[in-house]
């Protein structure tokens, strides 16, 4: 699992530039719930709030996200994928799913059906998500 997670880690800055595996993750988690406060980041990933803010304030200079004022609460604001953030994240989605297709393109079928039954028991924790770079 470490080896996994190294080269999780490495793969995403091969892919683009200015992702890493933890941005990369949080850039996929606000386009999949449509925006998201920072404190539900944190929470989700079970990460501290410095660590969230330092990640959000990078993609914000990058371009790849916004925050907009949420329209039922004034005082929160929610953090939206910009169109630039949108299109760097299916970039960098194409680029990993063409690199899974390549790495498992030898594999038996009965092979690869019991690595998806194994990804998806391994999934399905009870604890859930350990954060971005588990």
């Amino acid at each position: 699992m470490t080896a996994f997670a190294r080269r999780a880690r490495a793969s995403a800055g091969r892919m683009h530039p200015q992702l890493s595996l933890v941005s990369y993750t949080l850039l996929g988690h606000l386009e999949e719930r449509d925006g998201r406060r920072a404190t539900d980041l944190a929470a989700h990933y079970a990460l501290d709030k410095s660590t969230v803010s330092r990640q959000v304030s990078a993609l914000q200079r990058a371009g790849l996200i916004e925050r907009r004022v949420d329209p039922e609460d004034h005082r929160v604001q929610v953090l939206h994928l910009t169109e630039a953030g949108r299109h760097i994240l299916g970039q960098v989605t194409e680029s990993r799913r063409a690199a899974f297709r390549e790495r498992l393109a030898g594999w038996a079928e009965e092979d690869l059906l019991r690595f998806a039954a194994y990804l998806e028991r391994y999934n399905a924790w009870p604890g859930g998500a350990a954060g971005p770079g588990a």
